[in-house]
């Protein structure tokens, strides 16, 4: 079977998390620069086969489209040339950032550790790909 890959867009880093290829379990795999991000899955691909994308959707509290939809939706359309054939999906990403915090915080890890952006970024993502799993019960 081939992997899910997650994703949680923001214009200075991309959360990236897969699946299993079992596609059971979910887990932090990266954080990449917006730039680096069709190479780095390129390369990636070349020995994981992906079945889905999951981008997480930005959205306010009244569920419109959120200050950084827009660039999420360049994201999405850059994915769709480089990757036609892996189908995409979209999740709510309300409060995945506020859950990587609290998740951290429970972590136990060291006040320095904690404020690593790119470890918040991994888990929201990682967040969003079990919300997609739950929803699909994968």
């Amino acid at each position: 079977m081939s992997r899910i890959i997650a994703f949680d867009y923001g214009t200075k880093r991309i959360g990236i998390a897969v699946t299993d290829p079992l596609q059971i379990i979910a887990t932090g795999l990266d954080t990449v620069h917006p730039k680096d991000i069709i190479d780095y899955l390129k390369k990636y691909l070349l020995t994981e086969p992906a079945a889905a994308f999951v981008i997480g959707n930005p959205k306010q509290m009244d569920g419109s489209p959120s200050e950084s939809a827009q660039h999420v939706k360049g994201f999405s359309t850059l994915l769709k040339k480089s990757f036609p054939e892996i189908p995409q999906h979209w999740v709510d990403e309300r409060f995945t950032s506020k859950l990587a915090h609290e998740a951290i915080m429970q972590s136990g890890l060291k006040k320095q550790d904690r404020r690593n952006k790119e470890r918040v970024d991994t888990i929201a993502a990682t967040i969003i790909l079990q919300y997609f799993m739950e929803e699909h019960r994968l």
